[in-house]
């Protein structure tokens, strides 16, 4: 039930959410900046704490809802994003409930930590958002309902994981000590392939990340059928941002690096991410080699981008494309090559019955991605028509790729 007694015109005001117009909006603006100002703040926060409530209840994380705001509205929303959602994780704070790592990420990014709130009490927080925004108070209260409007807005999707406060037993299981070893030593040599400015040089640490991205995938099987491990539950799922421009050929990208190791992805177009399923470590390991991947291909394609225009070429958009696309598409077979030869190797010194539990892990994987996604529809790869942009896309991914690099010789955990 709605609190008539926030201030007069309360309602009035954020019954603007629901019209379609800018004249409704500037109207709600208008009495939400007539009314008494702590009381406008307070009520602010109260119906901004319910609304981002109900999208983590349709299965939005904060990630995901912070990357609509950047794409969609400006700078002065993602900061009262980051309002609304510290206000809504305070209920979290004193019953020390569970936060999942990946959460707790999310809201490290959006600059929400655990504890007290940046306003002194919610009585105070009108001032002091207008003392941090430095604008008036219709502009600020038009802010405050374009993102609201956006919020309102945001339909059901899957789940890919607990949210904050999941009960005791869901906290057992998604619950992972530090990170482990050898995903720091994957991370610290994907950074070196990053700051190097030796093609050479990046594609050793590259695939050597790989091969130690498709061992730690192979421990964590073999402990995982032995009953031990954090992934023995079974498959889990997370999203990762895919963002304009060259949206497609990002997704391919993102699409080889889940295959390669195990899992499968599923791009959601409307909405800017992709939805990756898998075992954990998998997982963690897509992650980090997308990002590290896109690093490097943007860097590549800046430099061929300028050295076609010192020769005379204009045509940067269709370069660009038809670079990032066969980017993905060439590094799709490297990978894929990196990980046979990981597992061949793993199978020839003693696995025991390796390929069964990898093939059972597949199988999990793929019943897991199609219960959450029963329906999904191919996407035509459109634009590719620059020839000087596919071969030096393609160069790239062979300077980034995994074959040839230095085989890993650490043994397989008993």
């Amino acid at each position: 039930m709605t609190d008539t007694a926030a201030f007069p015109g309360a309602d009035q005001a954020f019954s603007a959410l629901y019209g379609t117009g800018d004249d409704d909006l500037d109207l709600g603006a208008s009495l939400l900046a007539a009314a008494p100002w702590a009381d406008a703040g307070r009520e602010v926060l109260r119906r901004g704490e319910e609304f981002v409530r109900r999208a983590w209840d349709r299965g939005w994380q904060p990630a995901d809802v912070a990357r609509l705001v950047r794409r969609d509205l400006k700078e002065v929303h993602i900061r009262l994003l980051a309002d609304l959602v510290a206000a809504e994780h305070r209920r979290h704070a004193p019953a020390h409930a569970y936060v999942p790592p990946r959460w707790q990420e999310q809201l490290r990014e959006l600059g929400v930590q655990d504890g007290p709130v940046r306003w002194q009490s919610d009585e105070l927080y009108a001032d002091a958002l207008a003392r941090r925004e430095k604008t008036d108070r219709f502009s600020l209260a038009t802010a405050v309902l374009e993102l609201l409007r956006l919020l309102i807005r945001l339909p059901t999707i899957e789940p890919v994981g607990p949210a904050p406060g999941a009960s005791p037993l869901v906290q057992q299981l998604q619950a992972a000590p530090g990170e482990p070893r050898m995903l720091t030593r994957i991370r610290a040599l994907l950074a070196k392939a990053e700051a190097t400015d030796y093609p050479e040089e990046a594609e050793a640490l590259t695939g050597k990340a790989q091969e130690l991205m498709a061992r730690h995938s192979i421990d964590d099987a073999v402990l995982a059928a032995r009953g031990h491990g954090h992934s023995a539950d079974g498959p889990g799922a997370c999203r990762i941002g895919v963002d304009a421009p060259y949206e497609t050929a990002k997704a391919i990208l993102l699409d080889a690096v889940a295959t390669a190791n195990r899992c499968r992805s599923v791009w959601n177009s409307e909405f800017g991410f992709s939805t990756v399923v898998g075992f954990e470590a998998d997982l963690e390991a897509v992650e980090l080699l997308h990002t590290s991947l896109l690093v490097q291909g943007t860097a590549a394609m800046t430099r061929a981008e300028a050295a076609q225009r010192a020769g005379g070429r204009k045509r940067t958009k269709s370069f660009r494309q038809s670079f990032l696309t066969a980017y993905a598409s060439r590094l799709g077979t490297r990978l894929a090559e990196a990980t046979e030869h990981v597992v061949a190797e793993a199978g020839a010194e003693g696995a025991g019955a390796l390929l069964p539990v990898l093939a059972a892990r597949d199988v999990a994987v793929t019943d897991r991605a199609e219960q959450m996604f029963p329906r999904t529809t191919s996407t035509r790869v459109r634009g590719v028509n620059d020839l000087a942009g596919w071969e030096h896309g393609t160069a790239a991914a062979d300077r980034a790729s995994v074959h040839g690099a230095q085989r890993s010789r650490d043994r397989i955990t008993r």
